[in-house]
């Protein structure tokens, strides 16, 4: 496998996409770390799940995860978003990165995206403002793709495992993240605050590359 990048300068690249302008609480739009991002991306590309792979980007936001799966050599990325002011955004990052040809978008609810990937990145809502918000993003990723990279809020992970197992997909490996929330909407209290999130990948038992 070609390694394009250091995780390092990697990060240092993912910093300079901008979170969204105006987010709406309603969608749970909080921009995923980069250097979370960057350590999900590299473990997906040290696992063979991101060079020359067609990768998706479901609740794509300002396209962290879409540009940095090109970035890490991606030969073919989506982004979904219901959002078009978030896509707008991606979209004009994604010409500053010279990407156009690698990296389009889809701007529609999730539960109409028909598609399918070798991959797929996903920071779902967590389902603080309705819950079970995730799930519609399960629900397709599990029809999508044969490996799902997709971050949870921690309280949340026994009704995530469960739902998985019902699904006859597989937890191959999971990692804790501390995800700093900055105070972006007015019921915030606090200028920012620490949630523990958990990074689960999933993927179909007789995958190959399990």
């Amino acid at each position: 496998m070609i390694m394009v990048m250091k995780k390092k300068h990697l990060e240092i690249e993912l910093e300079k996409i901008p979170s969204h302008p105006e987010p709406k609480a309603h969608l749970e739009q909080y921009p995923t770390p980069s250097h979370i991002a960057a350590d999900i991306l590299f473990h997906a590309l040290v696992n063979d799940d991101i060079y020359e792979k067609k990768v998706l980007d479901l609740g794509c936001g300002t396209g962290i995860f879409s540009i940095g799966a090109a970035l890490l050599g991606a030969d073919k990325v989506i982004g979904v978003d219901i959002d078009r002011s978030a896509v707008k955004v991606a979209k004009d990052v994604v010409e500053d990165f010279e990407l156009q040809d690698k990296i389009s978008f889809e701007i529609c609810d999730i539960k109409e995206f028909i598609g399918y990937g070798d991959t797929i990145f996903m920071n779902p809502p967590f389902g603080a403002q309705k819950k079970g918000a995730d799930i519609p993003f399960l629900e397709v990723a599990f029809e999508s793709a044969d490996r799902i990279y997709s971050l949870h809020n921690k309280k949340t992970e026994g009704y995530i495992r469960n739902y998985v197992i019902k699904k006859d997909f597989h937890i191959f490996w999971e990692k804790r993240y501390m995800f700093e929330i900055d105070r972006i909407f007015n019921f915030h209290t606090d200028d920012s605050k620490s949630i523990e999130v958990i990074l689960f990948v999933l993927g179909r038992l007789e995958d190959p590359r399990s």
